[in-house]
């Protein structure tokens, strides 16, 4: 569980040096609203510009060191003070209590662990340890690119199905697992590194053994190795050249040669069965959708009788009804006769199909060609000669072997380096199995996952009343369709994707909550108030509000809509005055 405590802020965007935090403990449903008294209040309706977003900016700021939205670290800083920006976070996970403080002017970069600060190597002079950085990504686990999607929704940023298909990817394998894969592969890679340098030790200790001994050890050695790889090769060229005889004799040649001749007829009708096959298969597609636009188009002009348009229902005049029903019936007829045509057609193939009948197996033959059939005999007599002479060959290994080892010499045992090349081996094959696209890991995973992605996703895009259908295909990539038609995302209108953005996000948090870790928290930033009807409106807090509920999350509603007010657990208020933004009292922060 990665709960996400308390947010402090100071001199960061339109905060100034009065240190501001919100409380993210609460598990409920808060709606934040502004009041900007600088352009009138709640008198002249001024809500924006009062510092509702910069709450989810130092959020994303301190926990991975850029804004939310596309803002340069150093215009984070605020304008009238100039100096002294600090933001600090404090969450608690597996029991433990973490706290990172993040500042510019001057820099600032320190993490906290039950109050004890952790220190790193690296240079903090930018104020940006890569290593605390690492530890900090870590205990998220999350990228930023996933921080946008299952945490802090924000109507600036650019939504999932509109970034490239690469980051697309990117985050949907981060969801899915796959990327755990990837930093188990890296995991493994260090062990490997270990390993090789344990064999590399190894091997030189027992080149050190063998220098050590007398030259006469080489010798034998050497020549073991000759006489036993001589004997195996022997034994083998034998055993082949039996194996390889007595299969020859097994051959009926003159059978041979007349299943050759099969078989060419065989192929050739095969050619000419497969060609009739692939062009009946063509045209019974065709026919298919061609006996389908002949119903949808005699539907519509039994329709057009009502004096009805097919496609809106409007009462149709005496002359635009009559020339419908003409086109119609035109359409009607040309549809009929390609769709004759089309039958007629399948009917001559068929009859193709049919004349060639069965053809059968395919013809059984030892040979690959005919020519080689032609040759058996000579490749037997061959064959039997090269045994005669392979059996007579004398191993000259034998005797000086003998003679050699009248004297002591020192044993090598190369067990340990052997188990050591196996298990260098078996980290090798590992790390292969990790990391390749094709991996029956990697493809296990993407099913079990991918299909309670799309099973979530499907729901909450029924609860947002959407009429899409969206689906993660096994590629990865995204479909929508809309009565059969597939659609791309700037298809929607905006209420729309906005609808399809939060359906999208909240599958991707139960499946991220599935997998990994629960999360106390969720912003989402405008996106109810941009573009979408009361209907969607009201979906979207119906979904809310019982996430809020039954999971007991801490959602934070970022809104202009006051109608909402009614419809939440609770209101934060954010003021600006005198160009400064206040979310609660004053909070100390020791720099």
């Amino acid at each position: 569980m990665l709960t996400i405590k308390e947010l402090t802020v100071k001199n960061f965007m339109s905060v100034g040096n009065q240190a501001q935090a919100i409380d993210f403990s609460n598990k409920s449903l808060v709606l934040v609203i502004g009041e900007n008294m600088d352009l009138g209040g709640d008198d002249a309706g001024a809500r924006n510009g009062t510092g509702k977003t910069t709450i989810i900016n130092a959020l994303s700021y301190v926990f991975f060191g850029e804004a939310l939205t596309n803002i340069r670290r150093d215009n984070l800083v605020n304008k009238t003070n100039e100096k002294g920006m600090l933001v600090a976070v404090k969450f608690i996970k597996n029991g433990i209590t973490y706290t990172i403080e993040r500042g510019r002017k001057p820099q600032i970069f320190r993490f906290y662990a039950n109050d004890i600060e952790q220190k790193t190597d690296s240079n903090e002079a930018q104020g940006e340890n890569r290593e605390t950085q690492v530890e900090i990504n870590k205990l998220m686990g999350m990228t930023h690119a996933m921080f946008k999607n299952i945490i802090a929704l924000n109507t600036y940023t650019q939504p999932f199905l509109s970034t490239k298909q690469a980051e697309q990817r990117e985050i949907i394998e981060q969801l899915l697992g796959i990327t755990l894969l990837s930093q188990k592969a890296d995991l493994l890679k260090e062990k490997q590194k270990t390993t090789k340098q344990m064999l590399t030790e190894e091997k030189l200790k027992l080149d050190a053994m063998m220098s050590s001994n007398e030259k006469i050890q080489e010798s034998i050695e050497s020549l073991k190795i000759r006489s036993n790889a001589w004997i195996k090769q022997k034994d083998d060229d034998v055993a082949n050249f039996k194996d390889a005889i007595a299969e020859l004799e097994k051959v009926d040649i003159k059978k041979e040669l007349e299943a050759h001749k099969k078989l060419q007829t065989h192929n050739e009708m095969q050619t000419a069965l497969r060609g009739l096959e692939k062009e009946k298969a063509y045209h019974e597609n065709s026919l298919t959708k061609a006996e389908s636009n002949v119903e949808k188009t005699r539907a519509d002009l039994q329709f057009s009788e009502q004096q009805k348009c097919p496609t809106c229902e409007q009462e149709l005049h005496d002359d635009k009804h009559t020339h419908l029903q003409d086109k119609l019936k035109k359409q009607l007829t040309e549809s009929t006769d390609y769709a004759t045509q089309l039958q007629n057609d399948l009917a001559k193939i068929q009859q193709g199909i049919d004349e060639i009948g069965d053809i059968g197996q395919i013809p059984d033959t030892y040979y690959d060609t005919i020519d080689e059939a032609y040759n058996h005999k000579g490749s037997l007599q061959d064959l039997k000669r090269q045994l005669d002479r392979t059996e007579k060959q004398q191993n000259t290994y034998a005797e000086q072997i003998e003679e050699l080892e009248k004297k002591a010499i020192q044993k090598i045992d190369y067990e340990k380096a052997n188990e050591l090349e196996d298990l260098h081996r078996h980290q090798d094959f590992l790390y292969k199995l990790l990391t390749a696209k094709d991996s029956f890991i990697r493809t296990r995973i993407i099913e079990q996952n991918l299909t309670y992605l799309n099973q979530r996703l499907a729901f909450f895009l029924g609860k947002v009343k959407l009429p899409h259908t969206v689906t993660f295909q096994a590629d990865l990539s995204v479909r929508i369709e809309e009565l059969g038609r597939e659609l791309d995302f700037d298809n929607l209108s905006r209420g729309e994707r906005n609808r399809l953005i939060l359906s999208m996000s909240w599958a991707f948090r139960d499946v991220w909550e599935s997998l990994y870790q629960q999360i106390n928290l969720l912003f989402i930033d405008e996106l109810i108030d941009a573009g979408m009807d009361v209907s969607g409106v009201e979906s979207s807090m119906a979904v809310l509000k019982d996430m809020s509920r039954t999971q007991k999350k801490n959602i934070f509603l970022i809104s202009h809509k006051d109608e909402l007010v009614s419809r939440v657990n609770s209101v934060l208020k954010v003021v600006k005055e005198n160009g400064f933004t206040n979310y609660a009292n004053d909070v100390e922060i020791i720099v």
